[in-house]
């Protein structure tokens, strides 16, 4: 997340955004929940208009299918 979007908007983030996908818990709280990690980290993606080409991270090159 700090790559992304640095350390304080990250952390603000993992705690103020309320995803709808785990129950309306804000990311911290699905993941203390047992959310995969992944999952929630996809769902922020989602909620802060991430490009799909970094849903895997910046420096991570992609998986051929």
């Amino acid at each position: 997340m700090n790559d992304e979007f640095g350390a304080a908007f990250a952390a603000v983030l993992l705690n103020d955004l309320i995803l709808s996908e785990f129950g309306d818990k804000s990311a911290l709280a699905a993941i203390k929940a047992g959310e995969d990690p992944r999952k929630v980290w996809i769902a922020i993606c989602v909620a802060s208009d991430v490009p799909k080409e970094r849903w895997q991270g910046r420096n991570t090159p992609k998986k051929s299918a």
